[in-house]
């Protein structure tokens, strides 16, 4: 596979989580503030989501996207840390700390990937932009 695809597929999947996590904690959140910043950053994930599976698709390959265990170990931690405390400080760590991840591994990518084509390497570019202004947004809830 080649690095241009290895990227897209890791940009479709880091926004897959990024939209199945979230809408998972619309219907938890309760706090009118809090679920209109993460509305905000749903749509822009799918945004990214959406670009990503068009590239892919455009270049002849089919997006592979999270596996069904690793979205059901996801879903069922949300579930778990939620249960007893469904504040908007405990969710903004928990997104803060996924966003972290996904910091750190887009600048790997960026890393690893330097010759993608540099259309996609501005969409991985634009997806940590995401996770770091997602940190900052985030930090006001704690």
């Amino acid at each position: 596979m080649n690095e241009n695809v290895e990227l897209l597929n890791f940009i479709y999947q880091n926004s897959e989580m990024g939209v199945s996590t979230i809408k998972q904690l619309l219907d938890i959140v309760e706090a009118e503030e809090f679920k209109r910043l993460l509305e905000s950053q749903y749509n822009e994930y799918e945004e990214i989501h959406i670009e990503a599976r068009k590239k892919l698709n455009e270049n002849g390959y089919d997006e592979k996207g999270i596996g069904a265990l690793k979205k059901l170990r996801t879903n069922m931690m949300i579930n778990m840390q939620t249960l007893t405390d469904k504040t908007a400080s405990h969710i903004a760590e928990m997104l803060i700390v996924g966003s972290n991840m996904g910091i750190i591994n887009a600048i790997k990518n960026l890393k690893k990937y330097q010759n993608a084509d540099s259309g996609i390497r501005k969409l991985m570019e634009r997806l940590l932009k995401l996770e770091e202004d997602n940190v900052q947004e985030l930090k006001e809830f704690l």
